[in-house]
């Protein structure tokens, strides 16, 4: 008689889970251009310090708490969940995954944007759109490798990325100092800031510092997620902040100027400093941050359809799992999704995903809140504070969230529109999908186990 052992699945380590929450969240300075160009450097810098301190600390503390307390596949989903009952459970699960389709068309576009950089032949005419679903499709496949590859791959993909950037602080480092040009710091260069200008610079800079719940979905396919989240939250924080912050404050050192720093214009300041191959290599950053970002995120995304099957909320063929643990079918399914979304006009509604985004944020604070006062007795290994410290973790969050609603009101999306209605309507629709298949799905579910026990 012979005893047949299970093979032993790895799991995500520390540094991977960094590098991967760092690719869900960030990838680089990408991205910050435009709150550059509007804001100047001092505000800039100023605008990318706050943020973190009421917008990505406070998530990452409520994050550090429920992940090492609950660490469970499907993350935020499974917390409010089992906080406020299947039917918000589902609204998360729905809000977060209506986001994703606006989110993740931003990132094969990153990608092409700086793949036509190299040559604009390149991405010319249909070939752009052929790109872009090459991005879904790599990454599709690659994430069917499992989460710890995911996360390795990851830290590779996080040297390669940051490395022409700090050639780049360096140089424009000596410069200031051997050049003695004059520091770009004063308000006056920046010119006078509207207030369209600050209200997009914030908005940018939101987009910029979210995703930090999207590591949570993938708990169990993490080495001691008790201790490992609280301590990969923190981490990536600071590290994307820093990340962001000192490339500006090298610019401003070596004299360079921010008018009309805009999307891409990171290889031409480079350039200037460092010759056409730093250029080059800032354009392959971008490159590689189009598909780090991207192949993160779908590994964070197919955990939820997943988690939703399990709870009798979808099909159970999205539940099934390769040998690697991976849910395939979600993977596949997710992947096409995106892929039919690449064509639509998803580049200008940031704030529609900031509004989804945000609403299913505000859910996993008020879930953090509830289950201290429901479940005092349950094991947290990190506590973020007392109740009442948890209770004032949201209100930073919530009131940019509210400021969010506020200046998109008036902006347009598609036809007369607006940004805020259209979140509306695709929020709303989660409630009437739960009531037309989740519940039946989960009444029919509980039924046949009902009979199949007796």
């Amino acid at each position: 008689m012979f005893l047949v052992l299970k093979p032993v699945r790895r799991k995500m380590r520390f540094l991977p889970l960094i590098a991967a929450t760092y690719f869900m969240v960030s990838g680089g300075p990408y991205g910050i251009e435009d709150i550059l160009g509007g804001a100047g450097f001092l505000r800039a810098i100023l605008i990318l310090l706050v943020l973190p301190v009421l917008w990505s600390l406070p998530t990452a503390l409520m994050i550090g708490e429920l992940a090492s307390a609950i660490p469970v596949e499907g993350g935020f989903y499974i917390w409010v969940r089992r906080a406020l009952g299947p039917f918000w459970g589902y609204q998360e699960g729905w809000l977060s995954l209506s986001a994703s389709i606006f989110d993740m068309a931003l990132y094969p576009a990153i990608f092409v944007l700086y793949l036509g950089k190299f040559s604009p032949a390149l991405t010319s005419g249909w070939r752009a759109y052929a790109w872009s679903v090459g991005v879904v499709i790599l990454c599709s496949l690659w994430n069917l490798r499992g989460a710890p590859a995911v996360g390795e791959d990851s830290v590779r993909l996080f040297v390669l990325l940051l490395a022409p950037f700090a050639v780049f602080a360096v140089l424009a480092l000596i410069h200031g100092f051997t050049q003695h040009p004059q520091v770009q710091w004063n308000l006056a260069a920046s010119g006078p800031l509207s207030g369209s200008a600050f209200s997009t610079a914030v908005l940018v800079a939101m987009w910029n510092y979210m995703g930090w719940d999207n590591a949570s979905t993938i708990a169990q396919e993490v080495e001691n997620p008790q201790r490992n989240y609280p301590r990969a939250m923190i981490a990536a924080t600071v590290l994307t902040a820093v990340i962001y912050i000192l490339p500006l404050a090298a610019m401003a050192v070596a004299g360079m100027s921010s008018r009309s720093f805009s999307t891409g214009d990171w290889a031409t300041a480079a350039t200037a400093l460092g010759g056409p191959f730093l250029g080059m290599a800032i354009v392959a950053g971008g490159c590689i941050t189009g598909v780090g970002m991207f192949n993160a995120l779908v590994m964070s995304y197919t955990r939820l359809p997943m988690a939703m099957a399990e709870d009798g909320m979808l099909p159970r063929a999205l539940a099934r799992r390769n040998q690697r643990g991976v849910p395939w079918i979600s993977v596949l399914l997710c992947g096409l999704a995106w892929a039919l979304a690449l064509k639509l006009p998803f580049e200008r509604l940031i704030s529609i995903d900031l509004i989804l985004y945000g609403s299913s944020l505000l859910l996993e604070f008020v879930a953090l809140v509830v289950l201290r006062i429901r479940e005092p007795g349950l094991v947290r290994p990190f506590k973020a504070g007392n109740l009442a410290f948890a209770c004032m973790l949201g209100v930073g969050p919530a009131a940019l969230i509210a400021y969010a609603l506020y200046v998109s009101r008036d902006e347009k999306v598609i036809g007369s529109t607006s940004a805020l209605l259209f979140a509306a309507v695709v929020g709303l629709l989660g409630v009437a999908f739960y009531w037309l298949t989740a519940a039946p799905l989960a009444r029919r579910r509980l039924a046949a186990d009902a009979s199949a026990a007796d």
